[in-house]
């Protein structure tokens, strides 16, 4: 419910107040946000070169029209990762000096279906003209600037593939790496171990401290580089319908069930109105009844509410059931009747011929050829029934063969009327042939629904203005006190609960759990926004967001909530590493594991390229790597492993034996660094200057 609407009958003075208020935000917004004071006319800069605020707001404009039913933001964030992608690579295509030749840039052009594929530029063999496409550019001029664009696209487009052919090139592997592949999959060792595990040692017993984990993510910068970030903690205060509310919304459910005196004015009598269980024109008493309008189709029982399906779908005609939960409703519903056979499921293959409509037909027929076709496929149905599926997926020009023919449930007249006639006229399991503009139909019935009629009034379950106005001054009271006093005392103070605090970027629209809330994170980054202020947020159909600016994290790395869950487990083990290593004392390993009060175990046969210890221990390549480097007999210092602290004893290496060619290895190796050409756009932004403005301009 909108905020004018929960504070009307409130004072003048009140209202006097908001309206200044709003004036003043007006105010600071146009000298604080660009429209007086912008501090930048370009939306960015990637190492120097700067984006027009003008091409980018375009080009923004343009992904917001597509059709992909985005947000601004989101299409901001996906113009703003192209341009930064463009500008980096366009300075590698010029420092490579990297050009387009004609053919190369027409291949490119071709590849785009609406070129290509576009019969204006096709030949009488159906292959595409470079002198009609020529042609067709000269002869039309206002086309010039379209394909102008396109060429551009398409130059960068080439020069992209030249980049990546040439880094692809670049990506060798050695002799002598295949070999290393070769002894790290064949050379094998056998040891024995003594393991004193991290989880024999309480999490409990061992704290980290977050200037450790800030230290850690320091010494480890490339792991934990960020944006910056701001912290937001908040509470939600529901605008949801109380218990009362409910209560009244199915009183006044059950009131419309029976007739009831009504005053007239323009009479000065009192009439008696129908009531739901014998009106008349039931139509028109729901539309003036329910939230939803009156429907006059019949429904099969799964379209029913899950709960009350059963009940609704064998109520007699006439019969009244409710008050019932359907969605964000209260209804009740009135049965008008029940039909069989009002849904009906089919499967069909189609054989399509030259000028009908199919639209991928397989293969080209007269319609002749496409009717015995259809033909003969029937009597293989015919004689076969369970062949259907195969058939379909075999035969079949519609897209359904993939589904074995299967096209769903469908209803009356959604169909086109041959196919339609047939399905409805006959029964399940019936199989025939029919023809339609889009080809010949070889048909199975599978399934037939029944359905019941119900006229149903239904009343959205919502708070009532009271309720609302009740949220409205619970929220405010927050908003003032959590400016005054710490925020989660004043919270607990009028029983309400923080959320856990939100970290944002920028550009982000999700706000934690609450979805799409940019507003939010807007004011957080606002340069007006400092430490500690608090302010309300109305949601629609959600209720108010109290939050506060708890501030922002400029270093350049994640924050520590974010990275708790993860360095803390690494750092407690550290410790407890030293812990363990502390007990592990003994010139043998018997005495080791002794002292560590743990049994000596086995490994054999571990290689390097697979270092997996037995019992479901895991990965542990410092210990299988140690052991190799070991000579028979001899045992090792405490090694801190994934899983704990091992000492290992070498038993015997057993070295693979030589081999002349290594070739199979080599491609072994380059198929596992096949992908490496992707990291390149990832470390050339890493190394980047970007300056990024979009905030200065309200995005």
């Amino acid at each position: 419910m909108a905020v004018l609407a929960k504070i009307r009958q409130r004072s003048a003075l009140l209202i006097g107040v908001i309206a200044l208020a709003l004036f003043a935000f007006i105010i600071q917004d146009l000298i604080g946000k660009g429209t007086f004071s912008q501090s930048s006319k370009d939306v960015g800069s990637i190492d120097g070169k700067d984006i027009s605020f003008e091409d980018f707001r375009v080009k923004v404009s343009n992904v917001e029209k597509s059709g992909q039913g985005i947000t601004s933001t989101e299409a901001a964030n996906r113009v703003w990762d192209q341009e930064v992608s463009i500008a980096l690579l366009s300075t590698q295509f010029e420092k490579l000096g990297l050009r387009v030749g004609e053919k190369h840039l027409i291949e490119v052009l071709k590849a785009d279906p609406n070129i290509g594929k576009n019969p204006m530029f096709l030949n009488a063999a159906g292959i595409f003209d470079i002198v009609k496409f020529k042609d067709y550019f000269k002869a039309n001029p206002e086309a010039a600037q379209f394909i102008a664009q396109k060429e551009k696209d398409a130059e960068l487009n080439a020069k992209f593939q030249i980049y990546n052919t040439l880094i692809k090139a670049g990506l060798y592997t050695t002799a002598s790496e295949g070999k290393l592949k070769y002894e790290m999959e064949s050379n094998k060792v056998n040891f024995a171990y003594a393991a004193a595990l991290y989880s024999s040692i309480k999490d409990s017993d061992v704290k980290i401290s977050d200037s450790e984990i800030v230290d850690y993510m320091k010494k480890n910068e490339k792991k934990f580089k960020a944006d910056e970030t701001r912290e937001i903690q908040y509470v939600l205060v529901e605008d949801k319908p109380s218990a009362q509310d409910e209560a009244e919304i199915k009183a006044k459910l059950n009131a419309l069930l029976n007739a009831r005196p009504e005053y007239n004015e323009k009479t000065g009598k009192t009439d008696t109105l129908p009531g739901f269980r014998s009106a008349t024109n039931i139509a028109e008493f729901v539309n003036s009844n329910s939230d939803v309008p009156y429907d006059s189709t019949y429904v099969p029982k799964n379209a029913l509410p899950a709960v009350d399906a059963d009940k609704l779908f064998s109520l007699p005609a006439g019969a009244i059931y409710g008050p019932y939960v359907f969605g964000r409703y209260y209804a009740i519903s009135k049965s008008l009747g029940f039909k069989a056979g009002v849904n009906a499921k089919a499967s069909h293959i189609l054989i399509g011929y030259e000028g009908s409509q199919t639209p991928n037909p397989k293969e080209k027929r007269t319609k002749e050829e496409a009717k015995a076709k259809a033909e003969e496929v029937l009597a293989q149905v015919q004689a076969n029934p369970d062949s259907f599926m195969m058939l379909a997926f075999t035969s079949s020009d519609d897209s359904s063969a993939q589904q074995g023919g299967d096209l769903g449930y469908f209803g009356p007249n959604q169909m086109v009327k041959p196919f339609n006639d047939f399905v409805f006229s006959n029964g399940i399991g019936k199989v025939g042939l029919v023809e339609t503009p889009f080809g010949f139909h070889i048909i199975k019935i599978t399934d037939k629904q029944d359905g019941i009629r119900l006229a149903t009034i239904a009343q959205k379950i919502e708070p009532s203005e009271a309720t609302s106005d009740k949220v409205f001054t619970l929220a405010t009271k927050f908003e003032m006190e959590a400016g005054k006093k710490d925020f989660n005392a004043a919270a607990k103070e009028l029983g309400l609960k923080p959320s856990a605090p939100v970290t944002a970027k920028a550009m982000d629209e999700a706000f934690g759990p609450l979805g799409n809330q940019r507003n939010i994170i807007r004011w957080a980054f606002d340069k007006e926004t400092n430490t500690g202020d608090v302010k309300r947020f109305e949601l629609a159909n959600i209720g108010h967001v109290i939050a506060q600016y708890k501030g922002e994290n400029k270093s350049g790395l994640v924050s520590v909530t974010m990275a708790r869950p993860y360095v803390e487990s690494i750092l407690k083990n550290k410790k407890k590493a030293e812990i363990l290593k502390a007990k592990m004392t003994g010139a043998t390993i018997e005495a080791v594991a002794k002292s560590a009060g743990v049994a000596v175990q086995q490994a054999a046969d571990v290689t390097l390229d697979n270092p997996v210890l037995p019992g479901g221990v895991g990965q542990e390549p410092k210990v299988v790597g140690n052991a190799f480097a070991l000579a028979a007999n001899k045992v090792s210092a405490p090694i801190e492993g994934n899983t704990g602290v091992y000492v290992v004893k070498n038993i015997s290496t057993v070295k693979a034996p030589a081999i002349a060619n290594h070739a199979a290895y080599v491609e072994k190796v380059k198929a596992q660094s096949a992908s490496d050409v992707n990291r390149v756009l990832p470390a050339l932004k890493n190394n980047a200057k970007i300056e990024d403005n979009r905030l200065q301009f309200n995005y």
